[in-house]
């Protein structure tokens, strides 16, 4: 947001035009004789000419239209100069999006086109794409019964979606693995939190607005998650939920078996586990979202651009401050619209309708050659 022009700052980059502001000061001083001279004669003929009514003069009459001219011609003139100023501006602070992403066996249910996982990998894309990047970080982790940090805080568009290519295709956590069997939100929550913790410890306090992105189906969730969304809420760190999945829900696949060793006697395989049916846990979600001063979303009840959109939104909105930058800034564009506007006002104290259209269409050329020179 610009907040001034130091005009003490102002340089010019084409300064050899400046010599040119002598013409419009020559008129200028004509002008001012002219108007005085039209001020002596009204009031000799107001002297000399007796009528009933008094007689009323305009104080300026058609040298109004001259005088507007004679300041339009000196800001053409500054423009040609290009000139330019250091200008303070409001720099305000960016988002830090903590994704948490889940990574339980429940997200390879092929339910939604692909799996769980496969879907929500493309919205994180999206939403990765949505950021600006200039002051806006990222952060990623996975979670199921354990969690595992993938990207710190990182400006560097790159490297999340350098993840997100390796983990486009299935989760990292195995089916083979009983820890994958479960959706610990509480220990994803407070994974996130020590990765806000940690970034503080390096880099010192940001004041980038910190959101959490839960991405999740909710099925088969544990942990105390109430005490995780109360330590969030009192660091000021909604949880924004997105649900992936559907209520009808589908097979959780089943793990694979292990393949035989060679020179080694076969295992006996486990007995068959009956298989497991996922669906999305709208109802919990939503309260997880109420609960940590979030909002819940859906993936494909709403359009992944617009989750993406109001996450940043809402985030921006709690950003702070970066404090004042001083920028430089070219002003000749000011100078034209000035000129552009005076022109305009002078062409109301014309009288004639030829002498009008002559004037405005002399105006406008000079105008469009000034622009094209400034280009």
């Amino acid at each position: 947001m610009l907040t001034g022009i130091d005009l003490n700052s102002v340089r010019f980059a084409e300064p050899l035009y400046l010599w040119l502001l002598v013409i419009p000061a020559t008129l200028l001083v004509a002008w001012g004789w002219q108007f005085s001279t039209r001020r002596r004669d009204a009031r000799q003929f107001r002297q000399h000419r007796r009528l009933p009514v008094r007689e009323r003069f305009p104080i300026f009459g058609g040298l109004a239209f001259w005088f507007c001219l004679i300041l339009a011609s000196a800001l053409t003139t500054l423009a040609l100069a290009r000139p330019t100023a250091a200008v303070s501006l409001v720099r305000t602070a960016g988002v830090d999006l903590v994704v948490l992403q889940d990574g339980s066996a429940s997200m390879l249910t092929p339910d939604v086109p692909g799996n769980r996982w496969q879907r929500s990998i493309r919205f994180l894309r999206v939403l990765g794409e949505s950021l600006a990047w200039k002051d806006d970080r990222m952060a990623m982790a996975l979670f199921a019964h354990i969690a595992a940090p993938q990207v710190r805080l990182t400006k560097d568009p790159n490297t999340f979606f350098f993840f997100l290519d390796h983990l486009s295709q299935a989760s990292p956590f195995r089916l083979e693995d009983d820890t994958t069997w479960d959706t610990n939100i509480e220990l994803g929550i407070a994974w996130g939190m020590r990765l806000i913790e940690k970034d503080t410890e390096i880099y010192g306090k940001s004041p980038n607005a910190k959101t959490f992105v839960l991405v999740t189906d909710g099925q088969a969730w544990s942990g105390e998650v109430a005490r995780s969304l109360r330590l969030a809420r009192e660091r000021q760190v909604p949880v924004y939920v997105v649900g992936v999945g559907t209520t009808n829900g589908g097979w959780i696949p089943e793990a694979p078996q292990p393949a035989p060793i060679p020179g080694r006697a076969a295992v006996t395989p486990a007995p068959q586990q009956p298989k497991i049916r996922s669906s999305l846990d709208r109802n919990s979600l939503a309260m997880i979202a109420a609960a940590g001063g979030g909002e819940y979303m859906e993936l494909d009840r709403e359009g992944d651009r617009e989750i993406a959109n109001r996450v940043i939104d809402a985030a921006r909105k709690r950003a702070g401050s970066r404090g004042l930058e001083v920028a430089s800034e070219e002003l000749y564009w000011r100078c034209l619209a000035a000129a552009a506007i005076l022109m305009g006002l002078g062409l109301f104290f014309l009288q004639e309708r030829i002498e009008l259209w002559l004037q405005a269409a002399s105006a406008g050329a000079a105008l469009f050659f000034v622009w094209t020179l400034t280009r």
